[in-house]
């Protein structure tokens, strides 16, 4: 395993927290380049009443503000669960070079669970593709938030 995979990761997971810590979905997003973290994200759909405030669009936009581009050339995405349909765009048109996820999202996940999109010969750019890091710590956070909130209903 790529240390600076887990250092990172370590971060994302750090934006996670704030997600939860807002009563938003714990997913925590951070776009590296350069071995430096030029843009940061956290869930926040349900506080900017905006469908589209998935922590990876988030962290995008910042990343795309710092460089003042929105292609992002070769960075890397840490994301603490497998992307959606929406990020996992949002990806190939930044022209990421790298995803690295937590945990795989058996529901919505698009970039191995549901279906292998990054991998389809249509897309117009590749993103490499690394899962697993942190692992159990990602897959921790998000089912004992829908846990939690299953039984306060």
């Amino acid at each position: 395993m790529n240390a600076d995979h887990e250092i990172f990761m370590h971060q994302a997971v750090d934006q996670a927290a704030k997600a939860l810590a807002n009563g938003e979905v714990p997913v925590g997003a951070i776009v590296v380049n350069n071995g430096h973290a030029i843009g940061t994200g956290f869930n926040q759909p349900v506080g900017r009443s905006d469908p589209t405030a998935h922590a990876e669009v988030i962290a995008l936009r910042k990343a795309a503000r710092h460089v003042g581009n929105y292609r992002l050339t070769g960075a890397t995405v840490y994301v603490t669960i497998e992307p959606c349909l929406m990020c996992a765009g949002a990806m190939v048109h930044a022209r990421i070079g790298t995803l690295v996820f937590g945990a795989l999202e058996p529901r919505t996940g698009v970039v191995r669970s549901r279906m292998r999109v990054l991998d389809e010969a249509f897309q117009n750019h590749r993103v490499e593709v690394v899962e697993g890091v942190l692992e159990e710590q990602c897959r921790s956070m998000i089912q004992t938030f829908f846990a939690d909130r299953r039984k306060s209903l």
